[in-house]
């Protein structure tokens, strides 16, 4: 849980209030950012275990491209900010049911998803890859070398992970995992050959078990943005600002080496 900063952007919840009503109609279709610069909290939800993206560090403290941008965004909003620890296929559900007020973990923007939730972003550019602690496997180019009767690839459930793995690898056997780190330690223990996830989160396990293996390149591109609440044009518009912003400073790319590029911070997992 994050709480407490100051305001550089000249942004305070009295002018969003007054932005809501000002539009016609705003109340009924703005619930959300109204509730969140009445409440004053910023609710996200993240899962906590998609390290460089998100994460809690040995102490509990989050850590992360994601927890840092969502710093940002809230103290653009002027309100504090709240991170909610929840497993990846439980994210879009509390999101439905308004216990959270947006979603960053490593969210891949799809139209099955956008059918009913909105999207801001993307704020990163990621890939499919594989964790494995076969070096064949690894230094496979595409997914064709991986489609093969009998080998078992997880993946988290609800995932695009899951759905690459049922529409592009449908000779292999399907196993599905509610947490990131039982899928890594199925890997490990033999129980999987292989876990089908993002890249960073492969990598970041390798930094972390140099026993497996990933690919060079990742097999798909995949643009990961800000899930919210299809109802909530101005919360949309607003964030969309903000996120244009903060790249527009560097602040965004400057994550992005932070947490992408290098790896001071892997100590505080260790």
């Amino acid at each position: 849980m994050l709480r407490g900063h100051t305001n550089r952007w000249g942004i305070i919840p009295a002018l969003v209030m007054g932005l809501i009503a000002a539009v016609p109609g705003a109340k009924a279709d703005s619930s959300v950012l109204e509730r969140v610069v009445s409440r004053g909290e910023l609710r996200v939800g993240m899962s906590g275990e998609q390290m460089p993206l998100n994460g809690f560090d040995k102490a509990g403290k989050p850590a992360g491209l994601e927890p840092e941008l969502a710093g940002k965004l809230a103290e653009a909003m002027g309100v504090s900010l709240r991170l909610l620890r929840i497993p990846f296929p439980e994210l879009l559900p509390a999101l439905r049911q308004g216990k959270i007020d947006m979603v960053m973990s490593g969210l891949t923007i799809t139209p099955q998803r956008n059918i009913e939730f909105a999207f801001v972003g993307p704020y990163f550019i990621s890939g499919k890859s594989i964790l494995t602690r076969s070096k064949e496997l690894a230094v496979a180019e595409d997914e064709t070398a991986l489609d093969r009767e009998g080998l078992r690839v997880v993946a988290l459930q609800s995932s695009t992970s899951a759905a690459f793995v049922k529409s592009h690898l449908p000779h292999v056997k399907l196993l599905l995992t509610n947490e990131m780190e039982k899928g890594i330690a199925m890997v490990r223990e033999g129980k999987a050959d292989a876990l089908v996830a993002d890249m960073p989160v492969c990598l970041f396990a390798v930094l972390r078990y140099p026993e497996l293996a990933t690919m060079t390149l990742p097999m798909t591109i995949e643009p990961i943005g800000i899930a919210v609440p299809g109802n909530d044009p101005l919360l949309v518009n607003l964030l969309e600002n903000y996120l244009e912003a903060i790249g527009a400073t560097g602040e965004l790319e400057a994550l992005n080496r932070k947490w992408l590029r290098k790896d001071d911070w892997l100590a505080r997992f260790r």
